[in-house]
């Protein structure tokens, strides 16, 4: 997986590549544990993000949880395979996807 984050003030984007699954989700943990800090937007990027597994979505809940106190956060671009898992686990409920 590849990442690209772009801060813009307090406004935080970061572009995922590839998958996020189990090897690569502790990669996504620790970019947002350290960048969230002072955030009070997150926007995650998945136009070119093929595959999100269980692990994947821990991240997302737990990074949704902590925005959801400081500002809020949304994830973009999503594609077909990517919303499916996202409706059928629920989490399209619970996340704000454009």
């Amino acid at each position: 997986m590849n990442m690209t984050k772009t801060q813009n003030g307090t406004e935080l984007t970061i572009a995922l590549e590839g998958r996020l699954d189990t090897t690569t989700a502790p990669e996504l943990e620790q970019a947002l544990k350290q960048d969230l800090e002072g955030a009070t937007a997150l926007t995650l990027d998945f136009s070119r993000l093929d595959y999100i597994s269980s692990a994947g979505l821990r991240v997302l809940l737990s990074a949704h949880k902590a925005m959801s106190r400081k500002g809020g956060m949304k994830v973009t671009h999503v594609n077909e395979i990517v919303n499916e898992v996202f409706e059928v686990t629920g989490f399209s409920d619970i996340l704000t996807i454009e």
